[in-house]
């Protein structure tokens, strides 16, 4: 028989059950919260990597040196994507940017189809001036590895460190100085070159570092310490022998890499004496020192500076330099070769030294030398498949020279190939570059307050064809010109593009600031065909001085001093 239960007895059984109930809600629901509170905790200190994926790309073409090889030339003749039928603001603009710790003067380097992060990929090498070298995918954006090469219980080196530039008030740089030079890839062995600088803020050293491009690590030898001697009377001598200085000389130039020898070339900060002109070369297996070279033994100065550009040299192994201002000959002798400054070189190694083949010396060097209008502050470069070197001055002559038979020295004029006088403004502090499209052969060069320029080339003559050059807008002002590299798909209709880099609206010797790129269409420079500043999203940021774009598998590679490379490409 059911038992039954009055509403009395019903409450009072219920209630133990209901309070437990109660009380098991409770303690679920703190369990929840508990719970809820660690998988917080451990979300904060394990975050998740987002994972970028791979962009498929058809084109590998690859970037070992500044300016694309060894002639300086500047020309990517491989680009099938970017054409003056899409470089535009509708399709063309800023993909992604490549982070990195500082600011990059060295032109980024592209190695195409590398075996690296177990696949293969278009990879992208960028230095910055906290010696630090960052890999990157350089069709998505995805890192692969970054290392930084101070020197233990050291530091990069700063331009406040240069107490005697400029009187105390270095500017060229604003701040750090570890890798500025652009490095060197070679292909075969699979490694990068490069120099960087530290300091304690009492000794200074520079080291010439080989790695891994595949994770950074260190060659066997790597590093060697950057040291040097030379038997001159010159400025800074002790008993007839000067000595490399690593606080005073600039390693400013890209590095070459010629027949297995590295060579590292070395300026000056602001003309912070005593320094000279020195080409060291580096077995490139071994980096054990095999040339030493100074172009000023007996006298003074004689920077390497080519606006940031590397050495030239040819198939031969010869080596093209311009080098800036400093003692000329010796004895009241301007033909002299001991002394060198002011002056364009061929060099060939000889024993572990090297030796002029040629040379040639404007007739007012010593005009140039007193008015601070030095030969040698423009990058230059050899004119591919020619005899002919061409190079300019501060003054706004441009010097075409004839590479066998420079011209040497003549007191009353100049016996080179061609001079081209520009406006005395035109100081030349620019990188040019050379292009052949379907209507013929240019170099392309835009100084500062001046316009951009297309001296057509002409192999019969080989000289340039002035009447028909090309005259575009007007660009960079101050004492910094463009920064040009050239791209097309071989003589192409339509695939022959200019890209110049350039400062804004700030002087960029000593200021920093925007900059700008633009595209024109190389046939016709008057044609521009893009520019960052079109669309707010693609400005890249500080202007990087002295770092050329560098254009490359559908993409146009930018460093910036706003701690980034940006990459553009089509959309």
């Amino acid at each position: 028989m059911d038992r039954i239960i009055n509403t009395d007895e019903s409450a009072k059984l219920a209630k133990p059950i209901i309070t437990n109930l109660m009380n098991n809600r409770k303690l679920v629901l703190i369990l929840l919260v508990l719970f809820s509170l660690g998988c917080k905790k451990k979300e904060n200190t394990k975050p998740v990597t987002p994972v970028i994926p791979d962009v498929p790309n058809d084109q590998h073409i690859s970037v070992f040196t500044q300016h694309n090889n060894n002639s300086r030339s500047g020309l990517n003749d491989q680009e099938k994507k970017l054409t003056t039928n899409n470089v535009h603001s509708t399709h063309f603009g800023k993909l992604f940017e490549l982070a990195v710790d500082d600011q990059v003067y060295s032109q980024p380097l592209i190695v195409g189809n590398l075996s690296i992060a177990s696949g293969t990929h278009n990879a992208a090498f960028i230095a910055t001036v906290n010696n630090s070298i960052f890999a990157y995918d350089g069709d998505s954006g995805r890192l692969f590895w970054k290392k930084n090469y101070t020197v233990a219980g050291m530091r990069p080196p700063k331009n406040t460190d240069m107490t005697g530039a400029c009187g105390g008030q270095y500017q060229d740089f604003s701040g750090d100085i570890g890798i500025v030079g652009t490095p060197v890839i070679d292909s075969v062995s699979q490694t990068l070159y490069f120099v960087a600088r530290s300091t304690n803020g009492a000794t200074y050293v520079q080291h010439l570092h080989a790695v891994s491009l595949t994770d950074g690590s260190e060659r066997s030898g790597s590093p060697v310490q950057i040291t040097a001697t030379y038997n001159g009377s010159g400025d800074g001598n002790v008993n007839n022998v000067i000595t490399f200085d690593a606080q005073r000389q600039n390693q400013r130039a890209a590095l070459t890499l010629v027949n297995g020898i590295v060579y590292v070339t070395f300026s000056s900060h602001c003309d912070w004496g005593p320094y000279h002109g020195w080409i060291l070369g580096y077995n490139a297996i071994s980096l054990q020192q095999q040339i030493v070279y100074n172009d000023t033994p007996d006298g003074a100065d004689g920077g390497i500076w080519e606006s940031g550009m590397g050495m030239a040299s040819d198939a031969q192994g010869s080596l093209y330099i311009v080098v800036g201002n400093g003692t000329v000959g010796a004895n009241g002798d301007p033909t002299v070769l001991t002394n060198r400054g002011e002056s364009a070189l061929k060099l060939t190694p000889s024993g572990s030294t090297l030796t002029i083949n040629s040379y040639f010396t404007p007739y007012n060097f010593q005009f140039l030398e007193d008015n601070d209008l030095d030969y040698g502050c423009m990058g230059s470069f050899l004119i591919p498949n020619s005899n002919y070197y061409f190079t300019s001055c501060k003054d706004g002559n441009i010097y075409l020279l004839n590479k066998n038979n420079m011209g040497g020295f003549t007191a009353s004029s100049n016996q080179v190939q061609q001079i081209i006088t520009l406006s005395s403004n035109s100081n030349m502090h620019c990188q040019p570059a050379y292009g052949k499209i379907s209507n013929g052969e240019f170099v392309y060069i835009w100084p500062e307050n001046d316009q951009i320029r297309a001296f057509p080339f002409d192999r019969g003559s080989n000289t340039f064809n002035i009447t028909n050059e090309a005259i575009g807008m007007s660009g960079p002002q101050g004492q910094n010109g463009a920064m040009i590299s050239v791209s097309s798909n071989g003589a192409t209709a339509g695939s022959g593009i200019v890209w110049a880099s350039y400062s804004a609206n700030t002087d960029a010797e000593h200021s920093v600031g925007p900059g700008i790129l633009r595209a024109f269409d190389a046939s016709d420079v008057t044609k521009e065909l893009w520019n960052s500043s079109q669309t707010a999203s693609d400005m890249p940021g500080s202007y990087a001085k002295f770092s050329a774009p560098t254009i490359a598998n559908g993409h146009v590679y930018l460093a910036t001093f706003s701690n980034k490379v940006v990459v553009y490409g089509i959309k």
